[in-house]
């Protein structure tokens, strides 16, 4: 006779799992091919229907979002042949460069604004959090889910009032001002989501390192932050997806010196209208930063998703 394990799945639900896990990875992945895939094509490719799947690869997207272009006779196109390989991809539109795009500064913008403000969100989240979990806060309960009801409330209910008051404060328009309105925005996450993580840490460990000559801030810097480093990786992934895809204040508090990438990336226009393959390009290259910052601590982030699942 043989034996069955009720907890080992069998072979054919295995392959059913995995067709179906693989089938879903393929349709959730589509849209970024195709973006990916449309930064390759020309213009003419690019908008042509039906559409194509199989075309002739170019960078013209990418030399058309790093660069500035201009008009050119044939006259002033024989005066000066192209001297790379970029121009001469321009030069075969019968177009010159003239400089560069600003893409490139609208790219650092969100580097700095993004990564800013997930530090600042993750440090004072670290740290509120620690003092709920530890601490015995005068209506913590309350504070909690007041801090709590800030991510319910839609950000265009208080787009006015925070542009009036940027205005007021001269922070329009800044990287200290994104900066600390992301930070304001993502700290009620971090703390809630940290307070779960340091509430698992077990407090013996802290007395322990008391007992041992620590202080309360060694304690914390030594024991609790280590074990609760899972929640700090997972918490600033999280952080950071929010303030790098954030768009509507980006719009409507930013319009040259601060503005980051997701405004200025739809508006880029070609000779005909949308330059629709640099705008895929821009989108493509704008995804690689998060994407590595969370292929990085994946595995953190994996503990952070699941957290709480199963309890002891």
């Amino acid at each position: 006779m043989s034996t069955h394990s009720i907890t080992e799945p069998s072979a054919r639900l295995k392959w059913i799992a995995g067709t179906l896990v693989v089938a879903y990875a393929l349709v959730t992945l589509m849209p970024l091919l195709w973006i990916v895939a449309t930064g390759f094509k020309s213009s003419t490719d690019a908008i042509a229907y039906p559409p194509k799947v199989l075309f002739e690869p170019t960078l013209e997207g990418y030399v058309n979002l790093f660069t500035t272009q201009n008009r050119a006779s044939a006259e002033q196109l024989a005066q000066n042949p192209p001297q790379t390989w970029y121009e001469r991809i321009v030069h075969e539109k019968g177009m010159v460069v003239s400089g560069p795009s600003r893409f490139g500064e609208r790219f650092m913008n969100s580097v700095i604004i993004g990564f800013g403000s997930t530090f600042l969100s993750v440090f004072l989240g670290t740290l509120a959090a620690y003092a709920f979990s530890r601490y015995r806060v005068p209506l913590k309960d309350d504070l909690l889910f007041f801090i709590l009801s800030t991510r319910m409330m839609p950000p265009i209910a208080v787009a006015i009032p925070i542009f009036l008051m940027f205005r007021a404060a001269g922070l329009s328009d800044t990287h200290a001002g994104m900066i600390l309105l992301y930070t304001a925005v993502n700290l009620s996450l971090a703390v809630w989501l940290l307070k779960g993580f340091i509430d698992e840490i077990p407090r013996e460990y802290e007395e322990a390192a008391l007992i041992d000559g620590y202080t309360r801030f060694q304690a914390f810097v030594k024991v609790v932050l280590p074990q609760a480093a899972t929640g700090i990786a997972s918490t600033a992934i999280f952080c950071l997806i929010f303030a790098w895809n954030e768009y509507a204040f980006a719009v409507l508090l930013t319009s040259g010196t601060a503005q980051t990438a997701p405004p200025f990336i739809p508006t880029i226009i070609g000779v005909g209208g949308r330059d629709w393959p640099a705008v895929a390009a821009g989108a493509t290259i704008f995804l690689v930063p998060v994407m590595v910052f969370t292929i990085l601590l994946r595995r953190h982030l994996l503990r952070g998703i699941t957290f709480g699942a199963v309890r002891k």
